[in-house]
């Protein structure tokens, strides 16, 4: 029996395309081969009609838009590939029930067509994942594009687009282009951030449980530090997925270029047998070895490799960064396979450089953390390493001052003192975030405590 409900989340960047990128291609050559395990998946469903939505389609920042063209047509003649084009028939019967829907459901529509400022050619948001997904031009297309408008509007609007296909009888699926962070590395496009990527490994956890709630609910500040671009195309596609049988499998996920690459497919559960899901190599938590790291990370890691294998420490480098204070307190922490494997730091600098710092607190993590032994020689390959640079700390009057994801916190009672970082996997309150940093400082419930705050960058 078919099956009848199928999404598509597809990345989209140019240079995956072996007419644009040449050799480069092979850069993101997990991409490609998910996109082509969707596409065999694409086939077998046998949709009549294709709804994309792209990031970059031409649109309103407060409205939706879709296609109503009787044929649409692109190249990727603006990345050198003229030659690379997708020309196939629209279904504009369709595109129309969807502004219906959608109008009935107040959601903010128009019709791309209406507006002749909007360029009608197909954006590279929409040709790259069609080049993969649909090299023989064989399915219609509607395009669609999002608006920056709230998260329930983003997942009102998927379910408008599967209202439209069942009052018509038309059977779809539907693709949400997007690409994720584009902070992951000092080297990517959109600058760097430390904590960007943070937002494509928590994406990742949400879309294997199909947690589409819990993606409406990211936190925005990290959002932003990520610089994504699809956050609102895997709304639209889990409110066209809700009340459905589908799962959600993440197929790969790559990040050449300091840019996230997430492929993934939902359907019955039976039609993903045989698609082997993408598992992270080595956890979530930070640098592993191999990877582009940035420079705290780097100095933590040789200092780590070289004193557990010869006992002396590397000379302090002079770090370059001009984002990076010339004395702080750091934390150094290290995971083995997701799990804490140590963690040392100083609330406030103690060197007489953060280098020096550093140097101190990674040795400190790898030998003399009381949780655990010291690290072995045969580790230091799976080792992942982040390091927090701590802001100064300010004290703050009430728990009503702390965001767990935001803000650590230290507690104090007298000469004991406690220290929590911020945005910790299972702190979600502040609650827990005091108890806990009030716990490592021997701090008992109904103690008097003072409270302060501060914040982190992260390195991995």
């Amino acid at each position: 029996m078919p099956f009848d409900v199928l999404g598509i989340i597809a990345p989209h960047p140019p240079i995956m395309v072996e007419e644009v990128g040449g050799t480069d291609a092979r850069v993101t050559a997990a991409s490609a081969a998910a996109l082509r395990a969707a596409a065999d998946l694409l086939e077998r469903f046998a949709p009549q009609t294709v709804v994309i939505v792209s990031p970059h389609a031409p649109g309103f920042a407060d409205a939706f838009t879709v296609t109503t063209a009787n044929a649409v047509r692109g190249d990727l003649a603006n990345f050198r590939a003229p030659g690379t084009v997708h020309s196939v028939a629209g279904d504009p019967e369709l595109a129309h029930a969807i502004i219906v829907e959608a109008a009935a459901a107040d959601l903010p529509i128009a019709a791309r067509e209406e507006y002749p400022a909007l360029a009608p050619e197909l954006d590279h948001g929409v040709l790259v994942p069609m080049s993969f997904l649909d090299p023989h031009n064989r399915y219609d297309l509607v395009v669609a594009s999002f608006a920056f408008l709230p998260a329930a509007d983003h997942l009102e609007f998927g379910r408008a687009v599967r209202r439209a296909a069942q009052r018509l009888g038309r059977r779809i699926a539907l693709v949400a282009s997007g690409d994720c962070s584009h902070r992951l590395t000092r080297q990517a496009p959109a600058g760097y951030s430390p904590r960007a990527h943070l937002f494509d490994e928590q994406l990742a956890a949400l879309l294997a449980r199909s947690d589409y709630a819990g993606i409406a609910t990211m936190d925005e500040g990290l959002r932003e530090e990520a610089g994504e671009c699809g956050w609102r195309s895997f709304l639209i596609l889990g409110g066209f997925l809700e009340g459905t049988d589908a799962a959600t499998r993440v197929l790969s996920y790559e990040g050449p270029w300091g840019v996230g690459y997430m492929t993934a497919v939902a359907a019955p559960v039976e039609e993903l047998r045989g698609m082997a899901a993408y598992t992270p190599d080595t956890g979530t938590k930070g640098g592993s070895k191999g990877d582009l790291e940035s420079a705290p990370v780097a100095l933590a890691r040789a200092t780590i490799e070289q004193y557990v294998m010869r006992g002396s420490t590397p000379k302090p480098p002079r770090l370059d960064d001009p984002a990076l204070p010339a004395r702080a307190g750091a934390f150094v922490s290290l995971h083995v396979g997701g799990l804490l494997r140590g963690c040392i730091g100083t609330i406030g600098p103690t060197a007489g450089s953060l280098a020096d710092e550093i140097i101190h607190n990674a040795v400190q993590a790898a030998t003399a953390d009381p949780r655990f032994p010291a690290v072995r020689p045969d580790e230091l390959d799976r080792l992942e390493i982040t390091v927090d640079v701590l802001h100064p700390a300010e004290r703050i009057d009430s728990l009503a001052d702390l965001d767990p994801r935001v803000y650590g916190v230290i507690t104090t009672c007298g000469w004991r003192r406690g220290l929590l970082l911020p945005d910790l996997e299972g702190v979600d309150t502040c609650e827990e975030q005091v108890a806990i940093a009030m716990s490592k400082a021997g701090i008992a419930t109904g103690e008097p405590i003072d409270l302060e705050r501060f914040k982190v960058d992260r390195y991995a």
